[in-house]
């Protein structure tokens, strides 16, 4: 039998999940930029949620925490995508002689192709740190509470990711 406190909590989770669902979408689209992946991702994350309700323990606190829940479900995602992306490429490549791209409406620089290609090779943890500062606009602190890591690792990863960023954009011949 659950507890009061876990079916208070599972209310006020239940509350807040439709007060932040279109803004975990919009997150977890820009993560992952596709539609049905980011409305299983945002799914996976609630039920997550919901299952873990003991686990939080502040419930002002509920942004980070359920954040960091669809964030890691997120990056779990984009890794498992990666190593499915490689894979099929190379089944491709070796059956056709060439391997196809994925949509360019589903990228963050649909307008700038630069952009786009070099926001396309940023691993998973740089490509969440770039978004969750830049189209989220959280602080730095912010993200390391939502990440759950030390914020020297956030400064870390978003000053490689820009680095990366700079680099293979000055290689296009494109600016940051």
């Amino acid at each position: 039998m659950e507890s009061v406190a876990v079916v208070d909590t599972r209310s006020a989770i239940a509350r807040r999940f439709e007060l932040e669902l279109d803004q975990s979408y919009s997150l977890a689209r820009a993560i992952l930029r596709d539609d049905s992946d980011a409305e299983d991702a945002v799914q996976d994350a609630c039920l997550t949620a919901w299952r873990r309700a003991g686990s939080l323990r502040d419930p002002d606190r509920f942004g980070a925490w359920f954040g960091r829940i669809l964030v890691n479900g997120c990056r779990d995602r984009l890794r498992g995508r990666q190593r499915q992306q490689v894979r099929a490429i190379a089944l491709q490549a070796a059956w056709h002689g060439e391997a196809g791209g994925p949509d360019p409406a589903l990228r963050p620089g649909a307008s700038d192709p630069d952009l786009d290609a070099a926001f396309d090779g940023l691993d998973p943890d740089h490509r969440i740190v770039v978004l969750l500062r830049f189209w989220q606009d959280l602080s730095l602190d912010e993200i390391a509470d939502r990440l759950d890591v030390p914020l020297g690792t956030v400064k870390s990863r978003l000053h490689y990711a820009l680095r990366t960023l700079r680099t293979d954009l000055e290689a296009s011949d494109g600016r940051l």
